[in-house]
């Protein structure tokens, strides 16, 4: 989306969630849930990714609930595109 509509790419993930934010900002088809996508399933990464000891596991209902966003996500922005 950031692409399509600006002609550029973010560099950075911060990058990415700020132009997004600002691209679907007045986007009443997008929802807030879908808006703050991103910024969650990155934190949710960060944890799997990097995270150390007991307590950063990231539980099997929150990442099913990841998946299951994410595919919203990817269908809702799909849609805004087209």
């Amino acid at each position: 989306m950031i692409a399509e509509r600006t002609g550029k790419d973010a560099k950075t993930h911060k990058g990415v969630h700020a132009q997004f934010a600002r691209l679907t900002r007045n986007e009443p088809r997008l929802g807030l849930e879908l808006r703050q996508f991103l910024a969650q399933a990155y934190d949710i990464k960060s944890i799997a990714d990097y995270g150390l000891g007991p307590d950063t596991d990231v539980p099997l209902d929150r990442a099913g609930a990841a998946i299951d966003t994410a595919e919203q996500f990817v269908d809702r922005v799909t849609e805004l595109l087209t």
